[in-house]
């Protein structure tokens, strides 16, 4: 057992927990409170002035466990480039939001200029590595598709559609949160597995970090975590994915987050298609079923069990990639 895997999580959870009435009564003072959209649901209008941008009380947990645990090679610093460097990109979106008072906050082609630096940061590693390759894995095989040049937009995707995907799934108290510990969980193991130990670490510091901000945002939330929180978690996880070479098992463990981001652009496709007809009685699909009548706790409770499902799933298929003759 390596027990820096353990010691990463419990730090990540310790310094989040510890640091949580700290950070919440400073961010009550400084006046960044969340500003709750008119057309969602109606119960959440009074969640309005709730603390947001909590993710730095979790980046700052996932750094410091990372870098007391874990070495400091290549792969753990690309990992962690990704991670703040998404949390950089929330954090300004949610100061601009809550701060400057303007609610879009970064417009889609900011965001996307700045996540494409990010993954250009990740290629550069990728191209500057010795043994590299384009090749994607199918999960639950032992085969891999080699996909060339077409890598390079294929990482770009991934690690856009990684975070925003996340981010939509941010819409409760402690549902991001929730879905992600057995997400993160599953790709520590993958990383493991895989010989990639220090990412394992770094997979770690996410679990705690969630866990110990669930103190604080489970229902009914103190804090929320912001897109701070949210990019930079999907930041991570997506790369772990890619530095483990699991793209597309990232897909099946992070089903919840695909389902999130389908159930968008499935209502918004068909509301302009139709002229106003709708498929959900809101969106992402988590107010679907708030909306249907279930309480927060029991979308949280629901979406976090087949997070966890998938995420078990994933370790099954990458044991049977195993057994085709992946090499692990």
């Amino acid at each position: 057992m390596d027990y820096n895997l353990w010691g990463a999580l419990l730090m990540a959870f310790v310094i989040c927990a510890v640091s949580g009435p700290f950070f919440i009564p400073a961010l009550t003072r400084l006046k960044f409170g969340q500003s709750i959209r008119e057309c969602g649901p109606k119960e959440h209008m009074k969640k309005s002035g709730t603390p947001t941008m909590g993710g730095l009380m979790m980046l700052l947990a996932i750094v410091v466990a990372t870098m007391f645990w874990s070495k400091l090679t290549p792969e753990i610093m690309i990992a962690l480039v990704l991670t703040l460097g998404h949390g950089v990109i929330g954090f300004i979106d949610d100061f601009i939001k809550v701060v400057l008072k303007r609610n879009l906050g970064l417009t889609a082609r900011q965001k996307l200029l700045m996540q494409f630096f990010l993954a250009g940061l990740y290629l550069f590693y990728l191209e500057t590595t010795p043994g590299h390759d384009f090749s994607v894995w199918i999960p639950g095989t032992g085969y891999t598709v080699d996909l060339g040049i077409g890598y390079y937009l294929f990482a770009f995707l991934l690690l856009v559609g990684t975070t925003n995907a996340v981010n939509l799934t941010d819409g409760l108290d402690g549902l991001a949160s929730s879905v992600t510990v057995p997400v993160a969980l599953a790709f520590s193991y993958v990383a493991v597995a895989l010989g990639h130990n220090d990412l394992g670490i770094f997979g770690m510091t996410l679990v705690g970090s969630c866990l110990g901000f669930l103190i604080f945002n489970r229902y009914p939330a103190k804090v929320f975590m912001g897109d701070t929180g949210s990019l930079a978690l999907g930041g991570g996880i997506a790369a772990i994915a890619l530095l483990t070479k699991t793209e597309l098992l990232l897909v099946i463990v992070g089903g919840v987050y695909v389902i999130e981001a389908l159930s968008v652009i499935i209502q918004v496709t068909y509301f302009k298609k139709t002229g106003g007809k709708r498929i959900f009685l809101f969106f992402p699909l988590h107010h679907h079923f708030e909306l249907g009548g279930w309480n927060e706790t029991k979308v949280v409770t629901v979406f976090a069990f087949v997070s966890l499902c998938l995420s078990m799933l994933g370790i099954v298929l990458l044991l049977l990639g195993n057994a085709g003759g992946r090499g692990l």
